[in-house]
């Protein structure tokens, strides 16, 4: 994170930028179709618009400007990763680990807009370079004056006014690319997403969610939620007490039992976020996830994404498990109606490739004992099988917004299980949370 540029911080720099990046990307396909027309070849809109150049080009843009632009493109990846080319998430894996950082006169102007002239009178240490950098903020270190070791999350300058016109941009970029297969319309989930990035962009917000957490896990020693500084936060700064901890991918070279326990209660409480909680932290990244060696605690950071589900929600879900479990495929053509996974007007063909896709998910679960996430290709074997229909077909269900959120979470905890190389005994996990199940079901914590 030592690259620093000025995040544009007005919405007419930003559709200068954004118009610049399309007419860049534009160019660069016209010229490379035009090489390949001469030649006698047929180029294909996607083919032309992932090209090297084009990609590094993209990789840049989106680096610098950060926000709506940049999270969206997180967002593609994962919720509609099906249906994007896998060079598009290779570019959007590389912002996470290539994000510009504000220059210090722009971090002083954020910090002054919050705290005031002054604002250095609060603490005995600032460290200017941040600890991470993402869309939305970068996070600083320091230390108070009472001694507190804390964490500040400094919003960039410019992003909340912004994420109207970048959503409006980077919709118009998409369709420009020929990425999508055809038939595919991703307006609602660009909606769902502004709407969602104006939630996030609100810190006030995130506050209120990260001592509904703290409160809730208070007294489950597996996990440590940050204390809120209240007298430093606000829309654009969130200060919360600095929870020491290393990287959760670190753990691929605990031992076996390490590995395991981690991953199940991680699963575990995804579990009880959907059935119990009914509110869930639908941002998986790793970087939301540290790990403390000497408590053996996970801490849990991060929660502007968090998401409030429909009460009808859960028992629905509830309901498509207990189909999963017992290979029940008519319960489970119910279920998925239920929930609106699928309209029951699709054609029978898409249909039953639907209940596959299903079925293959559920089997392992339900027939091995400890399920082993470092020896399975089962999300290649689901992507491939979602990619083939996507590709054949013009009719592309894409679920309902509060299941694409789920589903991006369930996704995340599947890819860190797999990093992890961890077993679990899920069917174990899954069993209190079925419809049939005899086991008592807690009450709602949240």
């Amino acid at each position: 994170m030592s690259k620093e540029a000025k995040v544009p911080a007005t919405r007419l720099s930003r559709m200068a930028r954004m118009g610049g990046l399309a007419a860049g990307l534009a160019g660069n396909m016209a010229l490379t179709g035009a090489g390949q027309l001469a030649s006698g070849k047929r180029p294909q809109a996607r083919d032309l618009f992932m090209t090297p150049a084009n990609a590094t080009r993209l990789r840049n843009q989106l680096s610098q400007m950060r926000g709506a632009a940049m999270k969206v493109g997180q967002m593609l990846s994962m919720e509609a990763s099906d249906l994007m080319p896998p060079e598009f998430g290779e570019i959007i894996a590389a912002l996470r680990s290539d994000a510009h950082i504000m220059p210090g006169p722009q971090l002083k102007a954020q910090l002054t807009a919050s705290l005031g002239a002054g604002f250095m009178q609060h603490f005995k240490r600032f460290d200017v370079h941040p600890i991470a950098a993402a869309s939305i903020g970068q996070v600083h270190r320091a230390t108070l004056k009472d001694g507190r070791e804390v964490a500040l999350k400094v919003q960039y300058p410019g992003v909340r006014d912004s994420i109207d016109s970048d959503i409006r941009n980077l919709g118009t970029l998409i369709k420009l690319s020929g990425m999508l297969p055809r038939g595919v319309d991703l307006s609602d989930l660009l909606e769902e997403a502004r709407l969602q990035l104006h939630e996030e962009a609100d810190y006030t917000r995130e506050a209120d969610y990260l001592q509904r957490y703290r409160a809730a896990l208070s007294d489950d020693t597996r996990f440590a939620v940050p204390e809120l500084i209240e007298e430093l936060s606000g829309t654009d700064l969130l200060a919360m007490e600095f929870m020491p901890g290393g990287p959760i991918e670190e753990l691929e070279q605990a031992d076996q039992e390490t590995r395991d326990r981690v991953a199940t209660e991680l699963i575990a409480l995804t579990l009880r976020e959907l059935f119990e909680f009914e509110l869930m932290q639908t941002d998986p990244n790793f970087a939301n996830y540290r790990y403390n060696k000497g408590s053996g605690r996970l801490i849990l950071l991060d929660f502007g994404a968090t998401r409030v589900f429909a009460p009808e929600m859960a028992p629905q879900y509830r309901a498509l498990l207990d189909a999963g479990l017992r290979a029940d495929r008519a319960a489970s053509r119910t279920a998925m109606l239920d929930i609106g996974l699928y309209d029951a007007g699709i054609p029978d063909a898409v249909e039953t490739v639907l209940l596959d896709l299903f079925a293959m998910a559920m089997e392992p679960l339900r027939n091995e004992a400890m399920y082993d996430f470092g020896d399975t290709d089962l999300l290649g074997d689901l992507r491939a099988a979602g990619m083939d229909m996507a590709e054949d077909r013009a009719y592309v269900p894409l679920p309902p917004i509060d299941s694409l959120f789920l589903q991006r979470k369930i996704g995340g905890m599947y890819l860190l299980a797999t990093r992890l190389r961890a077993r679990v005994n899920m069917r174990a996990l899954l069993e209190p949370y079925a419809s049939s199940s005899e086991t008592s079901r807690p009450a709602r914590a949240l």
